[in-house]
């Protein structure tokens, strides 16, 4: 069903993409924009993983290091069908970790120093699986796809914007189109390809968190590991990197309440938990116990 999902909510966001291009900036807009978002996604595509392991201080970490840590990752790997991935440390005491890389072949997995202290074996594997699952899944790729996208959006509402400010016309043939359409389009088609991006965002996590238990075979851990990681995430807040980086992690470090519903990077806890008990064949605990 989130395959489907995600499926859908591409499409959308690329119907959305040649309306704006219509509305906003016409067929030459649209190609402009789109090859600015095209090679500005390319170059984060290629480039991320060390920009973003670089921004959170992250070092790589030998076997020798961490026997354990490598040991469980190369089992998961095995399981996933994926190939053993770099291992890195963050120096943070909030618990957490991140997958990132532009596909298998070129992954790495990344844990903060407050994950290993705080999960037991068990807890800890269905974290590393669940981001083995997003190595899996190929979401480095998919989200890259949908920011192009996004990207282009936004581009276009930005050319529109300065096109109204400085009396730029469109051609002839688009004049028959009402301008209403134009200026629904500035204001409203940035807002609504971010809205996609994010739910395409959630759908993929709980993708993972499937993939996650699969892997690890446990569901129950990997729901008391996202408990734990939501506890204590929320009394040790990240202090490195940037909420631009939010949907990278399992759980989002840089949450703080306000509009978290439609902006939210990832689903809720309590979502994500009840799908895991179900898996687990438990009767899902109430939210109101939570």
């Amino acid at each position: 069903m989130n395959r489907l999902k995600t499926l859908v909510l591409l499409s959308t966001l690329t119907a959305l993409l040649l309306w704006a291009g219509h509305a906003m900036a016409g067929q030459g807009g649209l190609v402009l924009a789109l090859m600015f978002a095209v090679v500005m996604n390319f170059g984060a595509y290629w480039w991320s993983d060390r920009i973003v392991l670089r921004m959170y201080g992250a070092r790589e970490v030998t076997e020798a290091q961490a026997p354990a840590l490598h040991s469980l990752v190369r089992e998961l790997a095995g399981r996933a069908g994926v190939p053993m991935p770099k291992v890195y440390s963050i120096p943070e005491a909030t618990p957490n970790a991140f997958a990132t890389g532009r596909n298998p072949a070129h992954a790495a997995v990344a844990v903060t120093e407050g994950l290993t202290a705080l999960l037991d074996r068990d807890e800890l594997a269905a974290v590393l699986a669940h981001e083995l699952g997003h190595v899996q899944n190929r979401d480095t790729l998919i989200m890259t796809v949908t920011a192009t996208i996004a990207g282009a959006v936004s581009m276009l509402a930005n050319l529109a914007h300065f096109g109204m400010l400085f009396g730029g016309s469109r051609s002839s043939d688009d004049d028959r189109a009402h301008p209403l359409a134009g200026l629904l389009g500035v204001i409203l088609a940035p807002i609504a390809a971010t809205l996609i991006q994010l739910a395409i965002s959630r759908s993929r996590e709980f993708l993972a968190d499937a993939a996650g238990a699969r892997l690890s075979g446990n569901p129950l851990a990997l729901a008391s590991a996202l408990r734990k990681l939501e506890t204590v995430g929320r009394q040790v807040p990240m202090t490195a990197g940037s909420p631009a980086t939010a949907h990278l992690f399992i759980v989002n470090p840089f949450s703080g309440g306000g509009l978290a519903g439609l902006f939210a990077t990832h689903p809720s806890t309590a979502a994500r938990i009840r799908r895991l008990e179900i898996m687990a064949g438990r009767h899902p605990v109430s939210d109101r116990t939570r």
